[in-house]
């Protein structure tokens, strides 16, 4: 059985925190999978047995039973499936995981942590077993979907943050960070401290993954591609420029990405992984 993926946007007001909700259940591609950073944050419950995340290759592998939070990374992160897998979970906006986080994000960049450690043994426990137990990935979602708003907290600071990432979405990360403190009517340091509590990484680093991300995105790996022309029009400085910001964002060169992506499309045609995650092994 290939991977079943479910998704859906969550009703108001989450749907201004979340892009989706997910359902993933079946056998895993590859034993890893490298995510490359994106401006986006993740939750995952898990129902299965463990998987174990790699972020960075300074910190050891660690292993998660119940689930993880990764806040907006600015490394690539190496997930390691069972033969089997089984979750649910939240993609956030970058400024979602504040509403619903105990701790800074600045605390959790580049380091997961497990859901216990957010929300505590018994409340994971308990949302677990109600997942494990629903009549399908349609009721499972309406679970989490119920328990993101009891959960839901008001933020301090969240609305500036909120607004400045959407502009800076809205430019694909192509924008001047003094501009966007100066229409905020704040200081760049304030806006940074913002980001950096509410999102992990300060604006000028969402920027960066926001241009990174489109332009990745803009890459058909069936075709040929104009690597001089896809830097030019994302707007680095040259391709040297844009060289540099790819290794330091997968560790790949753009030629060996591109190998490693149409490995992926031919060996997995139309797998609902594909596009972002990578070969590891």
């Amino acid at each position: 059985m290939r991977v079943e993926y479910v998704s859906r946007v969550p009703r108001p007001p989450l749907d201004g925190l979340i892009d989706d909700l997910y359902h993933l259940e079946g056998a895993p591609p590859y034993a890893r999978l490298t995510l490359p950073p994106m401006p986006g944050a993740l939750l995952i419950v898990n129902l299965g047995a463990p998987f174990r995340i790699r972020a960075g290759t300074d910190i050891e592998t660690a292993e998660y039973a119940d689930g993880c939070v990764v806040t907006t990374p600015t490394r690539a992160f190496d997930f390691g499936y069972p033969p089997w897998t089984r979750s649910v979970g939240v993609h956030f906006k970058p400024w979602g995981p504040a509403a619903f986080l105990p701790m800074p994000a600045a605390e959790l960049c580049d380091r997961p942590v497990t859901l216990e450690q957010v929300w505590g043994r018994p409340a994971v426990a308990e949302l677990r077993d109600r997942l494990a137990t629903a009549h399908g990935p349609h009721e499972m979602l309406a679970l989490l979907e119920d328990e993101l708003m009891r959960r839901l907290s008001e933020t301090t600071g969240l609305g500036l943050v909120r607004h400045t990432s959407s502009v800076i979405a809205a430019a694909g990360g192509a924008v001047a960070i003094g501009d966007l403190s100066a229409a905020a009517g704040v200081s760049s340091t304030h806006l940074a401290q913002r980001f950096k509590g509410l999102i992990g990484v300060t604006p000028k680093r969402l920027a960066r993954a926001y241009r990174f991300t489109a332009t990745v995105f803009a890459i058909d790996p069936a075709g040929p591609v104009d690597w001089s022309d896809l830097a030019g029009r994302a707007g680095y400085f040259d391709q040297a420029h844009f060289g540099h910001e790819f290794r330091e964002f997968t560790g790949l060169t753009p030629t060996r990405y591109l190998e490693v992506r149409r490995r992926f499309l031919r060996e997995h045609p139309d797998h609902p992984f594909e596009g972002w995650p990578l070969p590891a092994d």
